[in-house]
């Protein structure tokens, strides 16, 4: 194993009409630290495109994750699912992108557009080997993983999007290639890029596609280390143990809570000031600042928006534009936990807070335990290494 690891995203759009995506993007993590991402493209559109690509990504991310080969993979699935009624064949296309223990990408291309490269900000070209399998001419690539480089794959509907039904030859995959080597110099996550690729497509379609779109982006990034403390110890006699080591782990820490950051500013032996630059506009409390803690903000409705926040940026990232330049507590925690980190430890306190003992208040303690648990599960969806410590 190395420090690197893989930021993956992916977003599609439906084909105009359809209540399905006929696309489907399958992540599954290994035993041995590997990553399989699968993106199938059924044949068509609507619900039997979805089942023929929902079966085809489960069936090869599945067997591939398990060691077998693309050979076995492939006649599984020849073997497996439906042949399509006017098409005649069985299976859908697709891409395999396996990243072994973040050392070595294996691409493993069929009939999808090939996935495009970009190195330091380059597209890069990247060695294929033909293969015959089941009658069907399959790619395979072996290429060694670098820091910063970005994996784009897609299904077919991503080329040539236009308004009416004719191809649009002006944005072909070289162009998007160009297109997405520019937007990677910016430090996007690779959910970001799904998402600004997407909506370009979206939009060259006139907001009406004429394919399923979609597309899916591996970035590989090095590990970065988050720390959050939210609320007291149950028992007073452990805050010396929870801040000792909420303190001894490496990378950024957030504090959340009032009471929280009192006593971490009692253990630092530092004062605990409130900042001048609060924006009453964006509801959100305001923040606080301790010399050594990167971010203090309130407890539970700080905490509210940033799961509305995560909620949001693993469906449809609408909202990325909001917390993405926003100033507020919640926004700036969201940068720090869905942008930079990769590895996030919380330390949650049980404690009761009185203030929220009132029945007039919406707020309690099963709602904070809630917020943990969903962050975290959202956390976890974003490719997130996630652990969380009670006290």
């Amino acid at each position: 194993m190395n420090d690197l690891c893989a930021d993956i995203g992916y977003k599609s759009i439906n084909h105009a009409g359809e209540e399905l995506c006929g696309d489907h993007v399958d992540v599954v993590n290994t035993e041995d630290g590997s990553t399989v991402v699968v993106l199938a493209d059924g044949l068509g559109s609507g619900v039997q495109a979805s089942i023929l690509s929902t079966l085809t990504s489960k069936i090869i991310s599945t067997m591939m994750a398990a060691g077998l080969s693309i050979e076995e993979c492939v006649s599984t699935i020849a073997a497996t699912l439906p042949v399509h009624s006017n098409h005649g064949v069985a299976y859908s296309t697709f891409t395999i992108i396996n990243l072994v223990r973040n050392h070595t990408a294996e691409l493993i291309q069929y009939d999808n557009p090939l996935v495009i490269l970009i190195r330091d900000g380059e597209v890069t070209d990247y060695p294929m080997t033909e293969l015959h399998l089941e009658g069907k001419k399959v790619y395979r690539s072996t290429i060694r993983l670098q820091e910063d480089d970005v994996f784009i794959a897609m299904s077919d509907g991503c080329p040539h999007a236009s308004i009416d039904n004719t191809y649009n030859n002006d944005w072909k995959r070289e162009d998007i290639a160009q297109f997405m080597a520019d937007m990677s110099l910016t430090g996007y996550t690779a959910k970001v890029l799904c998402t600004m690729l997407v909506d370009e497509c979206d939009k060259l379609y006139g907001y009406n596609p004429k394919d399923d779109a979609t597309a899916c982006v591996v970035r590989i990034r090095r590990r970065v280390p988050m720390n959050i403390l939210f609320g007291p110890p149950s028992d007073p006699d452990d805050c010396n143990r929870m801040l000792n080591l909420f303190f001894s782990k490496g990378g950024k820490r957030i504090i959340c809570g009032g009471t929280t950051a009192s006593i971490a500013a009692k253990y630092l032996r530092k004062p605990l000031r409130a900042k001048s630059d609060y924006d009453a506009s964006s509801g959100i409390p305001p923040t606080s600042e301790i010399d050594g803690v990167d971010l203090v903000t309130e407890g539970v409705v700080t905490m509210s928006k940033v799961l509305e926040y995560a909620q949001n940026y693993v469906q449809d990232n609408e909202s990325y534009e909001e917390w993405n330049y926003g100033h507020d507590g919640a926004s700036r925690i969201c940068q720090l936990l869905f942008e930079e980190a990769t590895d996030i430890n919380f330390f949650v306190g049980r404690a009761k807070n009185p203030a929220h003992q009132n029945s007039d208040l919406p707020i309690g303690f099963d709602i904070k335990m809630g917020i943990v648990e969903k962050l975290s599960g959202y956390l976890d969806d974003m490719g997130k290494r996630v652990r969380v410590s009670y006290f």
